[in-house]
């Protein structure tokens, strides 16, 4: 095999990585009748599972994680597909077709990196001795989870998706909890003022001691916990201290390769990275969107079960566009939401609420330039292929979306 190798249809492809763009890459590219040689490397010792049971229905406890698999490991095998279990790359040449994992080397025809994101660490509580843990993998949720019960205190640092989600978890199975957010209000950067207040009330309501605007300035370890020392001086002891303070995306693969890299390694609407033969798909991929203008990088579920799809069938010849908006959920206690879109770097200057903000259930529509660039639901499902069409549409009519008795089937017709 060799860099010329492009034009014909490939004969192996190897796929790196353990999480859902991984797994339904495989998936799709069996599906879809390639039948050459198919390796799959996961650094992990599990095959590819989906991560939102993490942080939701496994962690508080009502759905096995085993569910979490994108296909039992038996599939594999029948398959045909040459798992390999606990093998991180740790070498790529494209040129040259060739990855190393594991002390082996494997050569391609075509790769898909698919290598998702590391959780970002907070140094002082990994210096600190205390118990501090982070959520990414099988083995953190079932450490997490372990702790969540009534007598037991968790401090969650950070009031993003994850450390709500935790929040929730663990409020439901009966542990105390505090969460400490260095903003004015948790996810104020993503749902700005007019949303995250719902957020606010809904874990107030269920007993989280939230507090905003604070920030850790130490971590100390203390007759087996944890205690969480502020800038204003006050300190919160825990049984375990949860760090939610973001992702990165895992490019140290696709930079040593020489591959454009930039908040990701860098694709085009194809999912096509700057090597011919190499694709990226799911958290670690920033790809150029063709509806929206601009490269964008998605952390969610969606994106890394769409892409990988995509991604398959244009490694085997097609030509798809991934044009797919945005679109994120969340379950937290009896609040279910469903968000599409993006308000991008420009942010957005309006916000349009319908329904019954304050009994949870309502669409919300984010305007920039009197354009809708995001919609949500909460709470209200039958809602959401309406919203779906709004944000697509981009230009509607304001004020039949800003009238309570204009339905929202009838604004984007």
């Amino acid at each position: 095999m060799s860099a010329a190798a492009s034009p014909g249809a490939p004969r192996s492809i190897v796929v790196v990585g353990g999480g859902l763009a991984a797994g339904k890459a495989v998936s799709v590219l069996r599906e879809q009748g390639f039948d050459g040689e198919l390796t799959l490397l996961c650094a992990e010792p599990h095959p590819p599972y989906e991560r939102p049971p993490l942080s939701k229905g496994s962690l508080a406890g009502d759905d096995p994680v085993d569910g979490a698999f994108v296909q039992p490991e038996t599939w594999y095998d029948e398959h045909h597909v040459d798992l390999r279990l606990g093998a991180e790359a740790t070498g790529l040449d494209p040129d040259a077709h060739t990855v190393s994992a594991g002390g082996r080397q494997t050569r391609y025809d075509r790769l898909l990196l698919a290598t998702g994101s590391r959780v970002r660490h907070l140094q002082l509580a990994d210096d600190s001795g205390a118990p501090v843990a982070y959520l990414r993998t099988i083995e953190d949720s079932e450490r997490i989870k372990s702790v969540l019960e009534p007598g037991r205190t968790v401090v969650v640092v950070g009031g993003g998706w994850i450390g709500l989600e935790v929040a929730a978890a663990a409020r439901t199975r009966g542990a105390d909890v505090v969460v400490l957010e260095a903003l004015e209000k948790p996810l104020l950067r993503v749902l700005g003022d007019e949303v995250a207040d719902v957020f606010v009330g809904l874990h107030r309501a269920h007993g989280v001691d939230l507090r905003t605007g604070v920030s850790v300035s130490g971590l100390e370890a203390r007759g087996g916990r944890g205690v969480v020392h502020l800038a204003d001086g006050g300190s919160v002891e825990a049984d375990l201290v949860v760090v939610g303070v973001g992702i990165a995306p895992q490019t140290a693969l696709a930079e040593a390769a020489g591959l454009t890299v930039d908040n990701g390694v860098v694709v085009d609407e194809h999912l096509r990275a700057s090597h011919r033969d190499v694709f990226a798909a799911g958290d670690v991929a920033n790809a150029f969107h063709p509806t929206l203008g601009r490269h964008l990088r998605v952390e969610h579920w969606d994106n890394a079960l769409e892409q990988g799809a995509t991604a398959a069938r244009n490694m085997l010849g097609a030509t798809e566009s991934y044009d797919r908006l945005p679109y994120f959920f969340t379950d937290q206690y009896d609040l279910g939401m469903e968000y599409v879109g993006s308000v991008g770097p420009d942010g957005y200057d309006d916000v349009v609420l319908r329904g019954d903000v304050e009994g949870r259930v309502f669409t919300a529509f984010w305007l920039h330039g009197g354009t809708v660039v995001a919609g949500m639901q909460a709470n209200d499902w039958d809602a959401m292929d309406h919203v779906r069409r709004v944000v697509a549409a981009g230009h509607v009519d304001l004020s039949a979306l800003r009238d309570p008795d204009v339905a929202l089937d009838e604004v984007a017709t």
